[in-house]
């Protein structure tokens, strides 16, 4: 509603309520005081610019009548548009959205051992200390570190003398021996190891060399050795050490359904003093031909639940099914000679037969133990044997004449001259060195 105030004007006026004026005064004291006259105009129209337009919410325009109160309404996320009756002006309001849940994952729990005093010092890992932390170079001061008292007749003389003031260390044949001893006691992973000791002649040692081999072995090594006897023509290995049983294999294979455990097939085999385990053959001759390849594998199985090294003392019948299943398990092969023109040329042609019959990698990595107790040896040039294996394996090691293997009976490891013990020691130190360490390399 607009209000307009008009004054008096010198112009004639008009009638007003049926009384014309006679003059302008009378005109001028006709007229009220005042005058007010009500004109109603349109409502303005805004006309939104194009900017706007661009940026606009909503492309019909709101009526301010119809919204009487603040409307709030809208997803999580939305906007919504609150007008106000009173101002006529609009708010965008963007509603409040309640944070999604945070999920905390837990840190891995930290393994003992897993890290270092560093990484403490270095602060990695906060909070208490594991056991395995308190390791003897943390905890022991360097120079109080006491070496370990020296072997040998001199360095030990030394070190009494000084009150242990001066050591000088093992001598040197003490270092050779505890140099082997690291040789032989390699530790293996992945099973048991098999090494047949094979030739194709009888009478040239095998039986004792298989002997000393597994008593070298035994001697040092820190696990289980076990020498089995797979002639079937009736062998003499359990008749190399003191027996006690007279089990054998074929007792292995009727009971082999009730052996649960070591304890169980210890019972079958003899022990001697360097604990070698040996494993009889059948004795009886009606019998012994019926130790085929299938006895062996259940013999063989047995005997890699509880043993880490498998020695097998073949017989002389290369062609037989036993040998088969020998060489199907080797890991290394010991092929044994006598010092004689004919013992060395049927070593030679054992590894001829093995290259032939697929078993190539074995020869090349075989060891040929020269048996020199054997007659003929004074008369023969051991070097030309030696020198024709050499091409042919990997390695050839001399057993000397000693009268307590001469005699074909029980063998006492510790009364051995020191060179036929120190033979047997490298025979055994060349035989672990060519296994494979982890099954599969």
């Amino acid at each position: 509603m607009v209000q307009k105030r008009v004054k008096p004007s010198s112009e004639p006026a008009a009638v007003v309520d049926g009384v014309e004026p006679t003059s302008d005064e009378g005109l001028a004291s006709a007229l009220p005081a005042s005058l007010t006259i009500e004109v109603e105009l349109p409502a303005p129209v805004h006309e939104q610019p194009e900017d706007e337009q661009a940026v606009a919410l909503v492309e019909a325009g709101v009526d301010p009548a119809v919204v009487v109160a603040p409307v709030v309404t809208g997803e999580p996320g939305t906007t919504v548009i609150e007008l106000d009756h009173d101002d006529l002006h609009a708010v965008a309001v963007t509603p409040e959205i309640e944070p999604e849940a945070v999920v905390e994952v837990p840190p891995l729990p930290v393994a003992e051992g897993v890290y270092s005093r560093r990484d403490m010092l270095d602060g990695v890992h906060h909070g208490p200390e594991s056991a395995a932390m308190l390791t003897a170079d943390r905890l022991i001061e360097p120079r109080r570190r006491s070496r370990p008292a020296p072997e040998g007749a001199w360095p030990a003389l030394v070190y009494g003398a000084t009150f242990h003031l001066v050591n000088l260390g093992d001598s040197r044949r003490v270092r050779e021996r505890k140099q082997i001893d690291a040789r032989i006691a390699t530790a293996f992973e992945g099973g048991a190891r098999f090494v047949p000791v094979l030739t194709r002649k009888g009478g040239v040692g095998k039986t004792t060399i298989t002997t000393l081999l597994g008593m070298a072995l035994a001697s040092v090594r820190d696990d289980r050795v076990i020498a089995i006897d797979a002639n079937p023509d009736r062998g003499t290995l359990s008749e190399r050490v003191a027996r006690q049983t007279r089990a054998t294999v074929r007792d292995v294979v009727n009971r082999a359904a009730s052996i649960q455990g070591f304890t169980d097939f210890s019972t079958l085999v003899s022990r001697d003093e360097t604990r070698l385990d040996i494993l009889a053959s059948d004795t009886d001759p009606m019998l012994s031909e019926a130790f085929d390849e299938n006895d062996y594998n259940v013999v063989a199985d047995l005997a890699a639940r509880y043993y880490s090294i498998v020695l097998t003392d073949c017989g002389t019948g290369i062609v037989h099914s036993v040998m088969r299943a020998t060489l199907q398990r080797a890991d290394s092969l010991v092929i044994v000679s006598g010092g004689s023109v004919d013992e060395a040329r049927l070593a030679s042609e054992t590894l001829t037969w093995l290259e032939a019959n697929g078993y190539g990698d074995l020869v090349r990595d075989a060891v040929v133990a020269i048996n020199t107790a054997t007659q003929g040896t004074n008369l023969v040039k051991l070097e030309e044997i030696e020198a024709h294996f050499a091409s042919r394996v990997r390695e050839i090691v001399r057993i000397p004449y000693d009268e307590q293997l001469a005699a074909g009976s029980v063998i006492s490891w510790k009364d051995l001259r020191p060179l036929t013990r120190q033979a047997a020691r490298e025979l055994a130190a060349l035989v672990a060195e060519g296994m494979p360490v982890r099954r599969g390399v």
